[in-house]
């Protein structure tokens, strides 16, 4: 039987789940005429699909070239997805004007560059200009939580712990595109890093490039709340459907636990 939206989940280890490339399949052939009737797939009927399946957050990042998620989409996820919505968004005064109009429950930070296809890596906070602590307070002064979106090097995590922003989300990305070797060495970054954020007071989420293959050794990774993973669900839901994609990875998730207390 399908979860509930609105079924309370006491899962240790949360699962955001990415729907920008749902919009980006839409964009391809609809950007210009996005009134259409035709225009599909729809962001928000993706956004049910994962809440049906267990999701414990949706995530889109509204980027300021506009490539996939629109405004008029945040706005109404918003208002018509039944749990917590977390928006990626740069640090810019045109996006967070918008946040601060939609107030989600989460905005996580991350830099933005127009050339890149994704996120290429972490905010640099250790040389970020007092823009970034004006944004971070502006959020909360609309009851919004903060996290920063980092690479594991202990130096940015303890700045990130200086700014007031509640969460960092640690980018797992050179650990997720490495051999096998080398995600070794990558993944003890990541164990150190959450460890030293934990031990500064952060919530530590994780997220960039995760996949069925890739999850089982980061669960090694101690201290993590929340996942966000997009592109690879979207991508296994061509060939087995969005929920089933979101349940066999929920289903993986479900012995972090179990994982954690082997490692103790």
């Amino acid at each position: 039987m399908d979860k509930s939206p609105t079924e309370p989940n006491d899962r240790t280890l949360k699962l955001g789940v990415n729907i920008d490339h749902v919009a980006t399949l839409r964009q391809a052939r609809y950007a210009p005429m996005l009134d259409s009737p035709n225009a599909e797939p729809s962001v928000l009927a993706a956004a049910h699909e994962v809440e049906a399946a267990g999701t414990d957050s949706i995530t889109v990042h509204l980027r300021l070239d506009r490539r996939h998620i629109q405004d008029r989409d945040v706005f109404e996820l918003r208002e018509k997805i039944h749990t917590k919505l977390n928006l990626e968004m740069g640090n810019t005064d045109e996006i967070l004007r918008i946040a601060l109009k939609v107030k989600p429950e989460f905005v996580c930070l991350v830099p933005e560059n127009r050339r890149e296809v994704t996120t290429e890596g972490g905010l640099n906070v250790m040389n970020a200009d007092t823009s970034l602590n004006r944004t971070i307070e502006s959020l909360h002064g609309r009851g919004i939580r903060v996290s920063l979106f980092v690479d594991p090097d202990p130096d940015q995590v303890e700045a990130a712990a200086k700014t007031g922003a509640e969460m960092i989300e640690l980018h797992t990305g050179a650990y997720a595109n490495a051999d096998v070797a080398g995600g070794e060495a990558e993944l003890e970054e990541l164990i150190r890093a959450a460890k030293i954020g934990h031990e500064a007071g952060l919530q530590i989420n994780a997220g960039h490039g995760i996949t069925l293959s890739n999850l089982p050794r980061l669960m090694r990774v101690p201290h993590l709340a929340e996942l966000n993973v997009g592109h690879h669900l979207v991508s296994r839901g061509v060939f087995t459907g969005l929920g089933n994609s979101v349940r066999d990875m929920l289903s993986l998730m479900s012995s972090y636990d179990e994982i954690q207390c082997a490692l103790r």
